[in-house]
């Protein structure tokens, strides 16, 4: 019987891959995506992007969306407590295990599985380890389309901001930033993949420096529109 398995979703590439690599294996199943949420902005924590994004993002993935509120500004305690009420909550629902998009930050993964530990929910992190070189033109290769919405100026020029993740984003990347922006250098909306039944039309509006990243604000387009990246 395969276990009841829920995603954490940031609407970036790597969660994208991680569900993809989740479909394929006959172990788990992947019953539902959870995404903590900007109570304030109604924006997902961290990548800034809208919350009707969100929405049709899950919808285009055909998953139900659990959100976890997070009031801003938000201290370590509080969002360690918003998690921990709704773990209790998925393993009440039958949830076994909650899988991750993480690559190869050792002290991430060591995080959440001592958050987990004892709760009846195990960890699991389908893309740990993949060299990330690969993984980046092997999503591209697979037809993932995704923005950049977010960039750690102290890592990457804000001119990248707002770019499609692409081979020639690729190829205009420093050495020094990881091809999959593991260590924070920026992070992506997925909009179009293999593990979409439907493209979310987006299109890039204004680019804003804000308490010290850059952001593109990523918008929604009518599907009778088409794609304006």
């Amino acid at each position: 019987m395969p276990k009841k398995t829920l995603l954490s979703w940031s609407s970036g590439k790597d969660s994208a891959w991680a569900l993809h690599v989740l479909r394929q294996q006959f172990e788990v199943e992947v019953v539902g995506l959870m995404t903590t949420v900007n109570q304030l902005y109604q924006r997902i924590a961290i990548h800034a992007v809208r919350l009707e994004l969100l929405q049709r993002q899950a919808e285009a993935v055909g998953l139900p969306l659990h959100i976890i509120d997070l009031p801003h500004p938000c201290t370590n305690a509080q969002y360690e407590a918003a998690m921990e009420k709704f773990i209790a909550e998925a393993k009440q629902q039958g949830i076994e295990c909650m899988a991750f998009g993480d690559l190869f930050l050792a002290d991430v993964k060591e995080y959440r599985e001592a958050k987990l530990s004892g709760t009846g929910i195990a960890p699991l992190c389908p893309i740990w380890l993949t060299p990330t070189d690969k993984l980046a033109k092997e999503m591209i290769a697979s037809g993932v389309r995704a923005v950049v919405t977010c960039i750690d100026p102290r890592q990457l020029d804000a001119s990248f901001a707002g770019r499609e993740f692409d081979e020639q984003f690729l190829r205009d990347l420093p050495a020094n930033v990881d091809p999959c922006g593991e260590r924070g250098e920026f992070h992506t909306f997925v909009f179009d993949g293999p593990m979409f039944t439907k493209p979310v039309p987006i299109e890039v509006g204004e680019i804003k420096e804000r308490e010290g990243f850059v952001y593109a604000d990523v918008l929604p387009v009518n599907q009778l529109e088409g794609f304006i990246v």
